[in-house]
């Protein structure tokens, strides 16, 4: 009886993530269609009822930062935000996933949409760059912290349609670059002894 109940179970999970996904999928192509992005336009396109689509995704937020998970999923499961330094320096995976998908990167990185999706999990994302960066951190002024940690995030994920479009890199070659300038930086910040960033800093 209870292997027939964890049946049902899985089946319906199933249908909630297959549900899920063909939201994901529906916006991340109004992306791309330059459209506007609301649960009406995505109930009609995809058939889900409106009803369902709120259950599962309650403000246009939540929809958003759903399709931008599925644009990170695609791009490969270690297309993450980083949980530690050793994470933090495994710059190759992320940009060479980046490579894997680069029509769906490309429009995140510069439609008004894809802004809308990654600004959807900013808060999610400042969090892990915090909790990563802290030791190296911990003895600057507090507003270098905070300068320092973003610096390092941008390396870590924000700079591949700079480097292809400028400079034609593979995600492969940006991934060494990076890597080696978040290696430095580190290093750096860690000598520091506290030394403010600037040199003309009070």
């Amino acid at each position: 009886m209870d292997v027939q109940k964890d049946q049902v179970r899985g089946l319906r999970e199933r249908k909630k993530d297959d549900a899920r996904n063909r939201i994901a999928d529906v916006v991340i192509q109004f992306m791309a269609d330059a459209s506007e992005i609301n649960h009406d336009v995505v109930a009609e396109t995809t058939g889900i009822s409106r009803r369902t689509i709120y259950r599962y995704f309650p403000d246009r937020d939540s929809l958003l930062s759903t399709a931008f998970t599925r644009v990170r999923e695609m791009a490969g499961n270690r297309v993450v935000f980083p949980k530690d330094e050793q994470a933090l320096l495994g710059t190759r995976s992320i940009y060479s996933g980046l490579d894997r998908i680069a029509p769906i990167a490309t429009l995140v990185r510069s439609t008004p949409q894809g802004r809308a999706m990654r600004l959807s999990q900013k808060r999610e994302r400042q969090e892990s760059y915090l909790a990563v960066a802290a030791d190296a951190v911990k003895d600057l002024p507090e507003e270098d912290r905070v300068l320092a940690t973003a610096v390092l995030q941008v390396l870590h994920t924000t700079v591949w349609l700079e480097m292809r479009d400028h400079w034609d890199l593979t995600g492969e070659q940006m991934g060494r670059a990076t890597s080696w300038a978040i290696s430095v930086l580190l290093n750096d910040l860690r000598s520091r002894q506290g030394r403010p960033l600037s040199p003309d800093s009070r």
